[in-house]
């Protein structure tokens, strides 16, 4: 595809690129916007480098594609800015946010279409890569047997067991700092294991290993060897691409058809990022 008003490099031919002469604290005209986003959907993450936004910036930015999600968990009192979650560790750290494959929020009934990560400051030797995988690809790389089958289940998402007030995160004192109204909660959601996109029309495999607790109508025991299954499969490297961290650097990605991974080998430093999460809508069944 033709750009004219950005230049796009790829990191690898099938997922990721980075994004060059457009400055983000500044509205975007209409026909920069619609490149960056067919830059998304070209090639569902994208980053941007040496930004300096303000809050209100970045919010800015998010809103030109949709309204902004709310983390379940993100509403607190002392904090004027309930879209921007805040994403930090430092020395009290036990375990850093994303350091598991996931989709974000996939168990929400209508999951974010993107999120909008802004590096703020990083550990003074580096490290703190993300990894991003396409789900397209993973999906159609499936033998033609399993894709059919995958296609007539759904799964079941749920965030209790991570979010919750006796999730993994109550015992992390990083969680003081981020999340609230962890007894808020929502139940569990049900998605189809293979999505139809709801822009490209292509179909994507929508399990992960944050949030996927199990197949509908299928224990915990005879679900976890297919999903562990897929779960090696999606996160093969050629379906992935690392990217490497600077201060002012962003991330965007389509949330739909990736997965990310925040690799955790900084630990004991400081890193400070804001992350915007773009609303999405209910998924629907490829059919």
């Amino acid at each position: 595809m033709g750009y004219q008003t950005i230049e796009v490099r790829k990191l690898t031919p099938v997922i990721g690129a980075e994004i060059f002469g457009v400055d983000l604290a500044r509205p975007l005209g209409n026909q920069q916007f619609q490149e960056v986003h067919d830059a998304l959907m070209d090639n569902l993450v994208i980053f941007f480098r040496d930004q300096e936004l303000s809050h209100e910036q970045h919010k800015a930015f998010g809103r030109r594609f949709g309204e902004l999600h709310l983390h379940p968990t993100s509403t607190r009192s002392d904090w004027e800015h309930p879209e921007i979650l805040v994403i930090k560790a430092d020395e009290k750290s036990k375990h850093v946010a994303g350091e598991e494959w996931h989709s974000d929020v996939s168990c929400d009934a209508e999951p974010p279409m993107g999120s909008i990560l802004y590096m703020k400051e990083l550990p003074p030797d580096g490290g703190g890569n993300t990894l991003f995988a396409n789900m397209y690809r993973a999906f159609e790389t499936l033998s033609p047997g399993l894709q059919r089958t995958l296609e007539g289940l759904n799964a079941v998402h749920g965030s209790a067991h991570i979010f919750g007030v006796k999730g993994v995160n109550a015992a992390n004192p990083e969680s003081a700092g981020r999340y609230g109204n962890q007894h808020l909660v929502g139940a569990d959601v049900v998605h189809p294991v293979v999505i139809r996109h709801p822009l490209s029309g292509r179909k994507a495999l929508y399990v992960n290993p944050a949030f996927t607790l199990r197949f509908e109508g299928w224990s915990d025991e005879d679900s976890r060897p297919l999903l562990e299954h897929l779960y090696r499969h999606a996160s093969r490297p050629e379906f992935t691409c690392r990217f490497r961290w600077r201060e002012g650097s962003i991330a965007f990605w389509d949330n739909r058809a990736t997965w990310h991974y925040a690799a955790n080998d900084y630990h004991g430093e400081r890193r400070l990022m804001h992350r915007i999460t773009v609303a999405g809508c209910a998924l629907e069944r490829a059919a």
